[in-house]
């Protein structure tokens, strides 16, 4: 009995002792870890952007650019992390953005990637080669091999300078640098936060690095969720507040509730919610009048199909 009592105390000393080891050399934050396989995802993702996405890019240098990415945090304080940690990143990876292509939001991510079409319709940032290393990705360094924490990352609110938030602010900056001619703003109408957040990533990091000689107009779309209240629109609220702004910096802009183009893809998912009848009545009709045709042009062959029997029976 005495054996096994001084066993497990041993054991109990020993578990506490590793606790504290674990404790000093990596602390515990409340994000997820860094995400599996980043490696082989960032530069899988960039292989493909310069061969598919965007092959105006093509000379880029995948591994250049993630040698650059990683040394901006491995090894390194994850609080500590600064946008110019990134500069080398962002200074291999940069490229243009097409002008009119330029897709800014707040409080959207998932119907902007949807409606961008993978850079087919218009180029958010997570569509850029730059923007899209990062996009719904998490990382974090710490010190002491492999130098890369997959335990845990800080969020913004444990410390604002790390990995992931200060990427983003550079990214943004230099996107809206990027960023020409027409401009579209995507805002959610239904976001309890307000569509126009004043210190969110548009607000703070993009509009401010806006070239104004390079930009002929801006719109902005405030798009309200299918079955979502409508707690701001074009002229109220936060959205003012962003029209304010712009015209007080000198822009022309419209601005407008429900975009019908955004909304058919809203309302892809519902056709059947009363918020989609206006815009599914539409197509409903043009599904109508296809069939029509196809049914001409069937009636069509059948008839050439019996003109030529008759022909080379008769």
């Amino acid at each position: 009995m005495n054996n096994l009592f001084v066993f497990q105390l041993m054991a109990l000393l020993l578990s506490k002792n590793y606790v504290c080891a674990a404790e000093i050399n990596g602390k515990i934050w409340k994000g997820e870890g860094t995400t599996p396989n980043l490696e082989s995802i960032v530069i899988g993702r960039c292989y493909e952007y310069i061969a598919v996405v965007n092959p105006s890019v093509a000379g880029k240098n995948c591994s250049e650019i993630w040698k650059a990415f990683k040394s901006a945090f491995i090894n390194k304080d994850p609080c500590n992390i600064f946008p110019s940690d990134y500069e080398l990143f962002i200074n291999l990876s940069l490229h243009a953005v097409p002008p009119d292509k330029s897709l800014f939001w707040e409080n959207n991510q998932l119907l902007v990637t949807g409606y961008s079409d993978r850079a087919r319709r218009f180029m958010p940032l997570s569509d850029t080669l730059f923007g899209g290393f990062g996009d719904f990705l998490t990382w974090c360094g710490k010190a002491g091999s492999p130098g890369i924490d997959y335990n845990s990352c800080p969020r913004t609110e444990e410390c604002e300078h790390n990995p992931v938030e200060s990427f983003w602010r550079i990214a943004s900056a230099n996107y809206a640098k990027q960023s020409s001619g027409v401009i579209n703003i995507l805002l959610n109408g239904s976001a309890t936060g307000g569509a126009y957040p004043v210190q969110g990533f548009f607000a703070v990091y993009e509009l401010p690095n806006f070239q104004k000689e390079k930009i002929s107009e801006i719109q902005i779309w405030v798009m309200d969720d299918v079955g979502g209240p409508d707690l701001e629109s074009c002229g109220k609220g936060s959205v003012q507040i962003l029209e304010n702004r712009l015209k007080a910096l000198g822009y022309s802009h419209t601005c407008t509730d429900n975009y019908r183009s955004v909304r058919l893809l809203q309302c892809l998912d519902h056709l059947n919610h009363p918020d989609c009848a206006a815009v599914s009545s539409a197509p409903s009709v043009q599904r109508g009048s296809v069939s029509a045709v196809i049914a001409r042009a069937w009636s069509g062959l059948q008839l050439l199909y019996l003109l030529y029997l008759y022909s080379i029976c008769f």
